[in-house]
């Protein structure tokens, strides 16, 4: 019998990349699962998925209630749904600023705030939000995507300290560069792929791309009831990225 048997997930973000593998591995666990994206066209037939916008209250509500609407519960908030970004401080306007801000932070606090009442109710209640390597470590040419990230790494210890006492467990994970298909759309607008593809490799200890698997892995601990006693935490799955510093080979 599976720790998830029996309990509702929300996954953001879940019809593709680090998400899809969040929602087949939690299914896989024994999930109810239900993927919220805004394009899911493409989720696999019996996915129970609901188009929904998380830079948008309404649409938001509207698919909270359509999972309540459907399975009668939630236990589970992956919060994984976010864009990118690439540039320094002067490269981004106000406008990129205020669109990516209110997608990978204010997105994060509106899903929650709208699933709390029903998490409330759940003997396993936890929430996982995807941050990543960009919030405890610097990397060039990410400054908005990086304070974003650590805004989210922040709120995760918020939020734990907020609803501890309801129940509700609350950390996120901060996976290092994945091999996902937002990083291969990066590597194809490159000049040189391959190279490019071989800098980021290098740039982890471990000597290649995250994959979405392992990513998925930790968020499902992190999600399970097995793991009642962690909260307020974060779990680098980087190979190695923020905290190693290797010789040359």
């Amino acid at each position: 019998m599976s720790g998830f048997d029996g309990l509702v997930a929300i996954v953001t973000g879940g019809a593709s990349g680090i998400g899809a593998a969040v929602a087949t591995t939690l299914a896989s666990q024994g999930a109810q699962v239900a993927v919220l994206d805004l394009t899911v066209e493409h989720v696999d037939e019996g996915t129970f998925a609901v188009r929904t916008d998380i830079g948008d209250s309404t649409s938001v509500r509207a698919a909270v209630d359509a999972v309540v609407a459907r399975f009668g519960r939630i236990d589970i908030l992956i919060n994984n749904a976010a864009i990118g970004a690439q540039g320094t401080v002067e490269t981004n306007d106000d406008d990129e600023w205020a669109r990516v801000l209110n997608v990978n932070v204010t997105g994060l606090a509106r899903m929650s705030r709208a699933a709390l009442p029903y998490l409330r109710q759940s003997d396993s209640a936890a929430i996982v939000n995807t941050a990543s390597v960009a919030a405890t470590a610097g990397i060039a040419d990410r400054a908005l995507y990086s304070a974003s990230k650590g805004a989210v790494l922040a709120l995760t210890r918020a939020m734990a300290a907020d609803h501890l006492r309801e129940g509700i467990r609350v950390n996120c994970v901060n996976p290092g560069t994945a091999d996902t298909p937002w990083v291969a759309r990066l590597l194809e607008k490159a000049a040189d792929p391959e190279a490019e593809r071989a800098a980021l490799n290098a740039r982890q200890p471990h000597g290649r791309l995250v994959s979405m698997d392992e990513v998925a892995g930790a968020i499902a601990y992190l999600a399970s009831p097995f793991s009642g006693s962690t909260t307020g935490t974060s779990i680098a799955v980087d190979g190695g990225m923020e905290a190693l510093r290797l010789r040359p080979a």
